[in-house]
């Protein structure tokens, strides 16, 4: 994959009348990879592909493609491609005819239409169908013809706006691993819409996660998952417990102070943006340990471990769900086995899945001071000693 930049947006913003719905956003591109923009509804992901293919004017900012100015260039213009979430086929239009029509506009002959119409057929494994039309097809099927659509007129750049969401679970697995397939194959540049997590993670070379029309952190899906920048990002990437701890930073760990509900323990701190004070302790169902609540059973050290009972427990599949009570909170935990609702139970997660922020906001925390890490977008905080 080539390092340089092939997609530049610098300083843009885009909004809809009066209400802004990006703010001064700045992305980087690279030739051959694929980049989803996660977010949940009304953060700006649409948007913001939307602008990327000419389909909305920025009102400030830039965007240029291998160095060329595309910021004001209509959508046929520009080099891209974009796949709709309807797909938007043309029910009239046979397989055959729906995948040719921007090579017809292009005013291409009929004999180098077919050729590259069967290539792509046979590529997207729609061989046999071209004389369908799209209600006589499944719904993977329609989504691939889009995809055949918008690959016909050999696009630098392919935009996808959360294209799977239409299909069913089990169609939608093969489907995603059939388009991330098809773009290392061709090393074609993508940009993904999308609000599935999962679907994020299993796609995407980098992950951008969008809150508010601001990027709030970008990463491989490895760093976004498991270094969250932000209590935001956290939950956004499952780690939807919250519990308050208090405690202190110094000698690189973490202190954290016993409590009604926990023990003292010592966390490495180990890059964590923190100072002393108050903490959000975020942490998945899955990350933690649920044990019996028996007399001598402490937790080992870089380990923090709670005590509650069991309000409820479910089976989602692989393993049971349980919903336990900690003081006036509740949170979710997985185990192995059940465990009979009002057992007193410990819930203990290891440092490495332990995700902590400071409670109060970062210009009021006191006595910390920053490093930044400009590859992927965190702050980096320590207290001073």
């Amino acid at each position: 994959m080539d390092n340089e930049t092939y997609l530049r947006i610098v300083g843009l913003s885009a909004g809809y009348g009066a209400t802004r719905v990006l703010e001064r956003l700045d992305l980087d591109i690279r030739k051959g990879e694929f980049v989803a923009l996660l977010g949940s509804s009304g953060c700006g992901k649409t948007t913001l592909l939307r602008a990327i293919a000419g389909f909305m004017q920025p009102t400030a900012g830039s965007i240029s493609v291998a160095g060329r100015d595309v910021t004001h260039l209509p959508p046929d213009r520009r080099g891209m491609a974009l796949v709709f979430q309807s797909y938007a086929l043309w029910p009239h239009m046979t397989v055959a005819q729906n995948i040719g029509y921007g090579l017809k506009l292009k005013g291409l002959r009929r004999p180098e239409i077919t050729r590259r119409v069967g290539e792509l057929e046979e590529l997207l494994g729609l061989t046999g169908l071209g004389a369908r039309k799209p209600a006589a097809l499944s719904g993977g099927q329609r989504q691939r013809v889009a995809l055949g659509r918008a690959l016909a007129i050999d696009p630098q750049i392919l935009l996808l706006d959360e294209p799977l969401s239409n299909l069913d679970a089990r169609i939608r697995l093969k489907v995603r691993h059939d388009i991330s397939a098809l773009q290392k194959r061709l090393g074609i540049t993508a940009v993904h819409v999308t609000h599935d997590r999962e679907e994020a993670m299993v796609m995407a070379d980098r992950i951008v996660i969008m809150d508010a029309g601001r990027i709030a952190q970008q990463g491989t899906p490895e760093e976004v998952y498991n270094r969250p920048a932000s209590p935001f990002v956290a939950a956004f990437m499952g780690a939807e417990n919250v519990l308050q701890l208090s405690g202190s930073v110094g000698g690189g760990a973490v202190t954290i102070e016993a409590g009604a509900n926990n023990r003292r323990c010592l966390l490495p701190l180990d890059g964590r943006a923190l100072a002393s004070g108050i903490f959000d302790a975020r942490f998945r169902a899955g990350a933690a340990e649920l044990l019996p609540d028996e007399p001598g059973s402490g937790a080992p050290d870089a380990m923090l471990e709670f005590s509650g009972h069991v309000e409820t427990a479910s089976y989602p599949g692989g393993a049971w769900r349980h919903s336990v009570q900690v003081g006036r909170n509740q949170v979710l935990v997985d185990s192995p086995r059940p465990f009979e609702r009002g057992t007193a139970v410990r819930i203990r997660i290891p440092a490495e899945k332990l995700f902590l922020f400071n409670t109060l906001g970062a210009s009021q925390r006191p006595h910390a001071h920053s490093l930044h890490d400009g590859h992927k977008g965190r702050v980096l905080e320590t207290s001073e000693t």
